[in-house]
């Protein structure tokens, strides 16, 4: 629905007037305006270059040979008169480049995406942005912040970490234009965030700015769950609606006023291109369908399971069965994160095993299936796990693979979005099942003993370092796997 441009491209135009109504003041302003070149990066590695205005206006020329260099100053000092004061004036402008725009993001990856969009609309304004996430070396933030960005794209903990640490860009909020809060109802979900509740507090507290625009987005910000009876018969239960439900999140957020309220959502919340299947089976026969599926119909497939075990054993199995699939959860390093995820999104066909880490936001091209391999514990879940295909007009299929422990949670889903009619079967062609159940079958057993095989390995490499350090010998018994 293009939800990012929705508060990038008003967030660019709060920048662009701010620095309009600040250019008066400075000569700077008119070397912002042009496009800054790659080499750019390790402009204002520390505080002490910034403040050489000359070697900014030289740099940002643009061009690689010398002699433009020298006829780009020549050009900057043709137009401009300057004398000892200016100079001053310009340095002041530097340290006054304050922080105006803050995106925050539920995961890493969402906030990458968020940046190269931001990137993308922002490219001929010269206005810098910055990614603070975890996961990456908080040296390295810290020196991006340290050129000044004017948009900074961060997830709750590590901005907190380094407004904490007092990083001089990060502590003056006042000046904040724009805030954006992205998938609003996961963040403030209870014990989620701790950070973000204590970053709007300083944010609506003693960094307030009553000029600030908020913004505050989700695909699901609408959804009502239908209270349990239990909880009604209480004195004092009140019953909620979109309007309740919306009151409660501006306030944990901080809105003050009536906030203008835009809700583009359908009667259903899925798209009408997704195509909603389900399979009904026991808990071990998942594995077979789940491969049956892959073999069938070969694409770019997600599968979603609702624990990183899960997704560890799925992944096992799968590699065994020759499915090579990417696996992403919250337990891998995030450079792998990362590359599992320009991995699949290069390829034609191919698997991404994965917890709710990608259920929202993530824009990947031509994903034509999503698989639920256990049903998500929420509806919203459920639509933004099955927003991940079927985007922009395209088509795409979401498969529910429900087992007696998913019974309840799926009625829920079921009665939270008031789908009018049944959810069709999944045709499968039961010739193929016997063949598939021996491949899965063995491919279990390795798997089993493998993963046997792993932990013995480890408890016994550990055994033996604990017996070196302590000069005895290890008598065999102690050993895992004999």
């Amino acid at each position: 629905s293009g939800k990012t441009l929705a508060f990038a491209i008003p967030m660019i135009h709060s920048v662009l007037e701010w620095q309009k109504s600040n250019s008066s003041a400075s000569i700077d302003d008119s070397v912002s305006k042009k496009p800054y070149q790659h080499h750019d990066e390790t402009r204002w590695e520390n505080d002490d270059e910034a403040e050489k205005p000359n070697h900014q206006q030289v740099e940002d020329s643009g061009d690689e040979d010398d002699a433009s260099f020298a006829t780009g100053c020549v050009k900057v000092q043709e137009n401009t008169e300057y004398d000892s004061r200016d100079e001053g004036h310009t340095v002041g402008l530097h340290k006054k480049r304050p922080l105006l725009g803050l995106v925050l993001t539920p995961t890493r990856e969402l906030a990458v995406q968020v940046k190269h969009h931001i990137d993308a609309v922002a490219k001929f304004t010269g206005i810098k942005t910055a990614i603070l996430v975890g996961g990456m070396a908080a040296q390295k933030q810290e020196r991006v912040l340290n050129r000044k960005p004017e948009i900074v794209i961060a997830t709750p903990g590590r901005l907190w970490e380094l407004i904490k640490e007092r990083h001089p860009h990060l502590s003056n909020l006042r000046q904040l234009r724009c805030l954006v809060i992205d998938e609003a109802d996961r963040m403030v979900e209870r014990g989620h965030f701790l950070e973000l509740s204590q970053l709007l507090e300083v944010l609506n507290d003693s960094q307030y700015n009553p000029k600030r625009q908020t913004f505050v987005f989700s695909a699901t910000l609408t959804l009502v769950h239908q209270t349990p009876a239990r909880i009604l018969q209480k004195k004092n239960a009140k019953k909620i609606d979109k309007k309740t439900k919306l009151e409660m999140l501006m306030e944990k957020v901080g809105i003050k006023g009536k906030p203008k309220v835009i809700d583009l959502t359908r009667k259903e919340a899925t798209v009408e291109t997704l195509m909603e299947t389900r399979i009904h089976c026991d808990t071990n026969e998942k594995d077979y369908y789940l491969y049956y599926f892959l073999l069938q119909y070969p694409g770019r497939t997600m599968v979603f399971a609702n624990s990183i075990d899960c997704i560890k054993r799925l992944s096992s199995l799968l590699t065994i069965l020759n499915c090579d699939p990417f696996p992403l959860h919250a337990n891998m390093h995030q450079k792998q994160r990362l590359k599992n995820l320009e991995r699949f999104a290069e390829r034609e066909s191919c698997v991404l095993l994965t917890t709710d880490v990608a259920a929202r936001g993530l824009d990947i091209p031509n994903v034509q299936h999503v698989i639920h391999y256990q049903v998500p514990r929420t509806s919203e879940l459920y639509v933004h796990r099955s927003g991940r295909t079927a985007r922009a007009a395209n088509e795409g299929l979401s498969l529910l693979l429900i087992g007696p422990d998913d019974l309840i949670n799926f009625r829920k889903i079921y009665k939270t979005l008031q789908k009018s009619e049944e959810l069709p079967f999944f045709p499968v062609e039961t010739k193929y099942m016997t063949a598939i159940k021996e491949r899965v079958n063995l491919a279990q057993q390795i798997e089993k003993a493998e993963f046997f095989n792993g932990r013995a390995k480890q408890h016994d490499s550990w055994l033996q370092q604990a017996a070196e350090a302590l000069e005895v010998d290890l008598d065999d018994d102690l050993l895992m796997g004999k």
